[in-house]
C-alpha cells in the first residue's frame, strides 16, 4: 500500500510536469503570454527539484534504515512527515521492523546471559579458547579447581602446571585425558574432555574439567578392601586347620616320646626330626595367621567419632609419644600452626594414628641424614580447608614408586608391613579428606593431610 501511494505520487508529479511543459510550449508561441511562460518555466524547475528531492529523501531514509540494521543500532526511529502522508505507513513499517530486530536482539542477549549463568554455576570447569590460545569463556569452577583469578590466554596456566597449556592446546575434538597436578598443595586428578565448534568463521575449542580424585581414591580403596577380604578369608580357611592339625600332631608326638623312654637312638633322632618339622609348620602357620590378622585391620577401621579438637593438642600428643626417638637420633623437630587456635572436626584417635604413622615414616627417612630435621606446618589453604604438612630432610622418594606407596602391602622399608600409609589414606577418606605426597630426590618428602 505504501509503495502504491509512492508510485501515485511520482506519476502525479510527472503528469503535472508534462502539463506544465505543454502549457509552456503553447504560451511560448504567443508573445502576449511571455510573463506567464517565464512563470511556468520557473514552476517547472521547482517541480523538477521537488521530484528529485522527493525520490532522494526516500533513498536517504532507506539508507539510514539499512545502516541501522547493519550496525545493530535499533535506537533509531522514523517519525518525520516531510514526504507526505503517503510515507506515514512506510515510517510505521520501518519502526516495526526495527522494533522486531530490537526484540530479537534482546531475546538473544537474555538467552546468552541465561546460558552464561548456567555455565558459571555448574560444578564442571569449562574453558573455551581459540586456536591461537585466546580464552573466550571460562567459569567459576575453573577458578576454583585451578585457583586462578583471571585467565586471558591458555599459556597463563603455566603458573598452575608447566605442562597443562601444552596438553590443552594439543587436544583434538573428542579427545579425553587424565591429568594429575598439585593445586595449592592439594592433589587434583582432572578428567579432561574436548570438543570443537565454529563461530563467526573461527574455530573454537571447548574443554571441560572435572576433579575425579575423590571418586578414584574411593573406588581404589573399595577394590583393595574387597581383595583383602577374599584373600584373608581363603588364607584363614586354609591355614587354620593346618595350624590346628600341626598342634595336635605335635602333642601326640610329645606324648609318645614321654610314654616310650626306651627308644633306640635312630628312633629318638627320627622323632626329634618329626617334632622339629611339626614345630616349624605350627610356628609358620601361626605367623601366617598373625600376618593375615594384621591386614584384616584394613577392612576393620571403626567409624569416626567426630568432635572438635585443637591441632596443637594433636601434635603435642604425637610428639610426646615419639620424643625418645627424636632424642636418640638427634632429630630437630619444630611445628608451626596458623592460626594458633586452629581446630579440626574429626576423630582424634584415628587422626592421631595417621599423624604418628607419618612421623614414623619421616623418622625412618631422616635416620641416615647428616642434618636430620622434621617440620609440621598446620594452616588453612586457599580452599578454606585445614591441612597439616609433615616435611622431612631425607633423601626423598623415588619417582617410580611415588604412586605406589599408598597401595596395601607395598613398602620400600626392610622391615615395613606396607599397611601404614594405606590405612592412613582410608582414615582420611572416611573424614572426607585426603593424604598426598610430594617429593624430589635429594630434597626430602612432604606428606599433606587435607581435611
Amino acid at each position: 500500500m505504501v509503495y502504491k501511494r509512492f508510485r501515485l505520487q511520482v506519476v502525479f508529479r510527472v503528469i503535472l510536469m508534462v502539463v506544465t511543459v505543454l502549457l509552456i510550449f503553447f504560451l511560448h508561441q504567443e508573445t502576449a503570454y511571455a510573463v506567464s511562460t517565464i512563470i511556468l518555466s520557473l514552476l517547472l524547475v521547482v517541480q523538477t527539484i521537488s521530484l528529485i528531492r522527493y525520490t532522494e529523501q526516500t533513498n536517504k531514509k532507506l539508507k539510514l534504515f539499512f545502516e541501522s540494521i547493519r550496525h545493530a543500532d535499533f535506537t533509531s526511529a522514523f517519525s518525520d512527515n516531510e514526504l507526505g502522508k503517503s510515507f506515514e505507513g512506510l515510517n510505521d513499517e520501518f519502526n516495526q521492523v526495527i522494533e522486531a530486530f530490537n526484540k530479537n536482539k534482546t531475546e538473544k542477549e537474555e538467552h546468552f546471559n541465561y546460558l552464561l549463568t548456567v555455565i558459571q554455576h555448574v560444578s564442571i570447569g569449562i574453558i573455551v579458547f581459540t586456536q591461537n590460545g585466546e580464552v573466550d569463556v571460562y567459569n567459576n569452577a575453573v577458578k576454583r579447581l585451578l585457583q586462578v583469578k583471571h585467565l586471558r590466554k591458555i599459556k597463563h596456566l603455566r603458573e598452575v602446571s608447566e605442562d597443562l597449556p601444552d596438553i590443552l592446546v594439543s587436544l583434538k575434538a573428542g579427545d579425553k585425558s587424565l591429568v594429575k597436578l598439585f593445586v595449592s598443595d592439594e592433589l587434583v586428578q582432572l578428567s579432561i574432555n574436548a570438543t570443537s565448534f565454529r563461530m563467526r568463521g573461527e574455530e573454537y575449542m571447548l574443554v571441560s574439567f572435572q576433579d575425579i580424585h575423590p571418586e578414584l581414591e574411593q573406588k581404589e580403596i573399595e577394590s583393595w578392601q574387597k581383595l583383602i577380604r577374599v584373600l584373608t578369608h581363603e588364607i584363614m580357611n586354609s591355614i587354620t586347620p593346618i595350624s590346628s592339625l600341626a598342634s595336635t600332631v605335635n602333642g601326640l608326638l610329645h606324648d609318645y616320646q614321654s610314654t616310650n623312654p626306651r627308644l633306640t637312638e635312630d628312633e629318638h633322632e627320627g622323632l626329634e626330626n618329626m617334632l622339629q618339622a611339626i614345630d616349624t609348620i605350627e610356628n609358620r602357620s601361626k605367623g601366617l595367621l598373625n600376618f593375615v590378622e594384621i591386614y584384616r585391620n584394613l577392612t576393620r577401621i571403626p567409624k569416626p567419632n567426630f568432635r572438635y579438637f585443637k591441632v596443637e593438642d594433636l601434635i603435642k600428643r604425637s610428639v610426646e609419644l615419639l620424643n625418645p626417638k627424636f632424642e636418640n637420633l638427634n632429630i630437630r623437630f619444630k611445628s608451626k600452626i596458623y592460626p594458633k587456635d586452629l581446630k579440626l572436626l574429626a576423630d582424634p584417635d584415628l587422626i592421631d594414628q595417621v599423624l604418628i604413622n607419618l612421623l614414623l615414616n619421616a623418622i625412618d627417612a631422616v635416620s641416615n641424614s647428616d642434618d636430620p630435621h622434621i617440620t609440621i606446618v598446620a594452616s588453612v589453604n586457599l580452599n578454606n580447608r585445614a591441612m597439616i604438612e609433615v616435611a622431612d630432610s631425607g633423601k626423598g622418594i623415588q619417582q617410580d614408586i611415588l604412586d605406589k606407596i599408598f597401595m596395601p602391602f607395598f613398602t620400600s622399608k626392610k622391615h615395613g608391613s606396607g599397611i601404614g600409609l594405606s590405612l592412613s589414606r582410608q582414615i582420611m577418606q572416611m573424614h572426607k579428606g585426603s593424604v598426598s605426597v610430594r617429593s624430589k630426590q635429594g630434597e626430602g618428602a612432604i606428606f599433606t593431610m587435607i581435611f
